[in-house]
């Protein structure tokens, strides 16, 4: 599958100009041959959780929701968008995957908030993460601050997923792209594409950074443009982001960690290698 990944600025609570944003990259996406655009966490409403709170109305939410499946329609291209949560009960933070005819194939609330701002307007989920079947490949959805912990990755891993989509807001540590999703990938022998914001928003620097990363650990090939792969010959860029606004296009394939260690003796062992009773009864001893 070939996907495409968001990295941009935001405005928040600016859901025309944001949204705006995201239907131009539809539209990149799909003509360049993508058959999934990735975007950012709360990038509809842009990501100032204390505002979200404050001005936020439900109405704005769902029409927002409304608008984004007809974007994914009008490009037909799938699209992973986050958006908070309705008010009542509580308000999350969403991840949701609709599929190329806007129909919507999965959601997830993000389990882990992330520092006091986030936990002051949100309330953290308790669903596990949903799986997605699409293109022929096994999708998972996870957001932000999640991948940074090494159970949630590999609970998708395990349940059979080839990709983790994570649509993020991360400022201030360049670590976490650089180093923590790789080893997601590698750790699991599957793929992680990590779509962040970039620019200046609610007083926050973004880092950008958005990356592909494969099973491998290193950055997929990046997809330069138009529908038809570079020519072998050529030097092949990485599916990384610098810390400007750009739209990322990669392939993806199945994950090599679901074949045994004789099939696969390049891949990863550790999925197959795990010893999950002995961890449950360390965690019983505690």
């Amino acid at each position: 599958m070939r996907i495409a990944l968001l990295q941009a600025a935001a405005v928040p609570l600016d859901v025309d100009h944001d949204l705006a944003v995201i239907d131009a990259a539809a539209a990149d996406a799909a003509a360049r041959g993508a058959e999934l655009l990735l975007t950012p966490e709360l990038f509809p409403v842009g990501y100032a959780p204390a505002r979200i709170r404050a001005e936020l109305t439900d109405t704005t939410i769902e029409d927002a929701a409304v608008r984004l499946a007809a974007i994914a329609r009008r490009h037909g291209i799938a699209l992973v968008h986050s958006l908070p949560s309705p008010a009542d009960p509580h308000r999350g933070i969403t991840a949701t995957l609709v599929d190329a005819a806007g129909t919507v194939r999965g959601v997830h609330t993000k389990t882990h908030l992330f520092g006091p701002a986030e936990q002051e307007a949100f309330r953290p989920g308790e669903a596990r993460p949903p799986l997605v079947e699409l293109g022929g490949l096994t999708l998972g959805l996870l957001i932000c601050y999640e991948v940074e912990f090494p159970e949630t990755v590999r609970d998708l891993a395990v349940r059979g997923a080839d990709v983790v989509l994570v649509p993020t807001a991360l400022a201030g540590c360049p670590t976490v792209a650089r180093t923590l999703v790789p080893a997601r990938a590698v750790e699991n022998g599957i793929t992680v594409a990590y779509a962040n914001h970039c620019g200046l928003e609610d007083g926050l620097v973004f880092d950008g950074e958005s990356v592909v990363a494969g099973p491998d650990g290193a950055p997929a090939p990046r997809l330069e443009a138009g529908p038809e792969p570079a020519s072998s010959s050529a030097e092949v860029a990485p599916a990384r982001a610098g810390g400007d606004p750009e739209l990322l296009v990669a392939e993806v394939g199945p994950a090599r960690g679901h074949l045994t260690p004789h099939q696969d003796p390049d891949g990863p062992w550790y999925l197959h290698d795990r010893r999950p009773a002995l961890y449950r009864r360390w965690a019983e001893e505690d």
